[in-house]
């Protein structure tokens, strides 16, 4: 099961390479299909050597049939459920009725796990993100859930889904999810540019650069107001969607694992993890970012730099729009842009990717109870992946929530409207815009359309987690507890409270406590 960690451009567009990391689509994944056997491997990955057609289907009209009724539950990422103006035209367009069962996504995986217990999950039910995937294949592998992967070659549009991603998301090889794309890598860096141009720095190319620009932005009063109140950076309590692991992966670090050997190992076993560690304890030492960042919220986080202290923040550029937003309402002369492609220190580009998607969509035996029900809701998901469809769950209605301009979706400045009515129907469309044929955006801030290009670029220099696809049992029982004594052990070092053998003492209890086993498990798999 070995693999190439690093994503080669030809492997992306053959392959059709997945996508990441958290917050919403912003036209998915920048990378286009190949039509040169694409379509083959996609049904291969789903578990299917049927062949797929090249162009999208688009519904079929009703021919006086009865509305398939479907209940879905999903979690809520807004504050208020939205009505039924998306689901009533999602209803008229596939021919269904839709009971969709809201429930905040703060509290989902215990709601999840509640209903699940009293084998009352519907239909269709979403999870809340990868770590709830995870945790829910033990109940998979239970026979809980209904097998897809044999299925998917029947529905033209569905056998579009990017195998490498979901061979990202099978179970002990078998498929039995749709994904919820991603951009494969949107990560970088979102900074002042008018302080910037002011004390003339040239952008940065390589991590010394960053490092530079991070010391101007505190030391050289950028603000012009003559007091010392201005820093660099602004990071928060997060090592993987905070600064600390796109600085890792500007290294070159492995992401979360790496090969060595011929083996797996963990990220931190690697010397270019510690390099990123004394990149930003570097950083910290010369006052150049939020000092206290291990106790920092993303809130406060945000705040930092909407507020016009901070210079620099690091994380999924796509955050843009909202940073930028926030900030002209403090700083109406401000100007940012956003930056990606650094150089490590031998001069290598490389950037980290996520699993290709951010959730999951399942679906339960004990609501769907045979195979022609389950195609009946296979269906529906398969003229969800069909532009028309796409886009008005993902966009909204045209001329309401949004107009095309280039062939482009530009979504209305009313932001609450959006955030209403089309928010918590959007955050479920399965695919991505080069798989189900949705309008990419349209953007006018400068800093998100090279955001946007940026993405694309990085794609060509992504580094995969080799483990994505795997399985360990004694990662699934301590993971997250054994993980706590690396994190802690990272702050730790960045604080300078302990030196590099106090890292390494940590990793040895990490090892101890489960780790060997960890990566034994990992290791059995992967060299199959």
């Amino acid at each position: 099961m070995k693999r190439r960690t690093f994503v080669q451009i030809g492997t992306v567009l053959v392959l059709s390479t997945m996508l990441s990391a958290c917050g919403g689509n912003n036209g998915g994944n920048a990378v286009n299909e190949a039509n040169s056997g694409t379509d083959t491997k996609v049904n291969e990955a789903a578990g299917t050597n049927e062949p797929a057609t090249s162009e999208t289907t688009e519904p079929a009209a009703p021919e006086n049939e009865e509305p398939t009724e479907i209940t879905i539950m999903l979690p809520l990422n807004v504050a208020q459920t939205p009505p039924d103006t998306i689901k009533n035209e999602i209803e008229k367009l596939t021919n269904t009725k839709l009971t969709y069962q809201f429930f905040p996504a703060d509290t989902y995986e215990d709601k999840l796990n509640a209903t699940m217990a009293t084998g009352a999950l519907p239909q269709v039910t979403y999870l809340k993100n990868q770590a709830t995937f995870m945790q829910m294949k033990g109940a998979i592998r239970d026979g809980q859930f209904w097998e897809i992967g044999p299925l998917l070659g029947e529905f033209p549009n569905l056998s579009k889904l990017k195998p490498l991603i979901l061979n990202n998301t099978k179970v002990d090889g078998k498929l039995f999810s749709l994904y919820i794309g991603r951009p494969l890598a949107r990560q970088g860096i979102i900074y002042r540019k008018d302080w910037a141009d002011k004390l003339q720095l040239k952008t940065p190319e390589t991590v010394d650069d960053v490092i530079a620009m991070a010391k101007a932005f505190t030391e050289k009063d950028p603000d012009g107001d003559g007091k010392p109140n201005t820093i660099g950076l602004a990071d928060r309590n997060d090592l993987i969607y905070g600064a600390f692991k796109t600085v890792a992966s500007w290294y070159a670090t492995p992401n979360n694992w790496g090969e060595k050997d011929g083996k797996l190992q963990p990220d931190f076993m690697f010397p270019q993890y510690a390099a990123a560690m004394d990149f930003m304890k570097t950083i910290r030492d010369a006052g150049a970012m939020n000092k206290d960042f291990a106790a920092t919220s993303k809130t406060d986080q945000v705040s930092l730099f909407t507020s016009g202290k901070a210079g620099m923040y690091i994380g999924a550029m796509s955050d843009v729009d909202s940073l930028n937003k926030d900030l002209i309402k403090n700083v109406p002369t401000a100007a940012i842009d956003t930056l990606a492609l650094i150089k490590g220190p031998n001069g290598e580009l490389a950037t980290w990717a996520i699993p290709g998607y951010n959730n999951v969509v399942l679906f339960p035996k004990s609501a769907i109870k045979d195979e022609g029900e389950l195609k009946k809701v296979l269906t529906f998901y398969d003229k969800l992946m069909t532009p028309e469809v796409a886009n008005v769950m993902f966009w909204g209605i045209e001329g309401k929530h949004y107009t095309v301009e280039n062939g482009k979706a530009k979504v209305t400045e009313d932001s609450d409207l959006i955030e209403r009515e089309v928010k918590g129907f959007k955050d479920s469309l399965v695919g991505e815009s080069e798989t189900n044929g949705m309008y990419e955006g349209y953007y006018a801030l400068p800093g998100r359309i090279h955001a946007e290009q940026f993405t694309k670029e990085n794609e060509k220099i992504a580094i995969l987690d080799p483990a994505a696809a795997l399985d360990s049992q004694t990662f699934t029982e301590k993971g997250v507890e054994l993980q706590t004594l690396i994190t802690d052990a990272t702050y730790q070092y960045i604080y300078g409270k302990i030196d590099k053998a106090g890292f390494d003492k940590a990793i040895e209890d990490w090892r101890k406590r489960g780790g060997d086993q960890i990566i034994e498990e990992y290791n059995a798999v992967y060299q199959k």
